[in-house]
């Protein structure tokens, strides 16, 4: 399970004007998938919020559900970090997690951490995609952490 940010988790109401400003309803579930969300600090699978949801009494399929109900209405992204294991995390307006954001997955323990957008510079060159001038890339680099080494 991903590693939890020391701060204090925003009220209820939060969540549900959330939710309700992104056209879905407010429910017990996605409130938990937000709050969860929230308080991780890289992105979470679908196995770690069952882990983390279940004692709560959510199942795997209302899990996902909320999950892709998340993704599409724009508050929470997915990526695959190249494992073909689908993270998620909250879209976050604070600078540190402003857009895309690059991501480093250890090869060895398959621990994810983002990254700030500083770490990597891109620069174009010719021959380059257009996107990667416009910064609208995924970044994944892959290595051992400091814990692998």
């Amino acid at each position: 399970m991903a590693a939890r940010k020391n701060s204090p988790q925003p009220k209820l109401t939060e969540y549900q004007d959330r939710l309700r400003a992104a056209g879905l309803r407010s429910t017990s579930p996605r409130v938990a998938v937000l709050r969860e969300l929230e308080s991780a600090t890289a992105p979470l699978s679908h196995a770690d919020l069952v882990d983390a949801l279940g004692e709560e009494g959510y199942d795997r399929v209302t899990i996902y559900r909320n999950l892709t109900d998340l993704t599409e209405a724009g508050l929470v992204v997915r990526a695959d970090l190249g494992d073909h294991v689908w993270r998620f995390e909250l879209k976050r307006e604070e600078k540190a997690h402003q857009g895309t954001h690059p991501h480093f997955t250890c090869t060895d323990c398959g621990s994810v951490a983002c990254l700030p957008s500083e770490s990597v510079r891109l620069t174009s060159t010719k021959g380059a995609p257009r996107s990667v001038a416009a910064r609208s890339v995924d970044i994944q680099l892959r290595g051992l952490c400091d814990r692998c080494v």
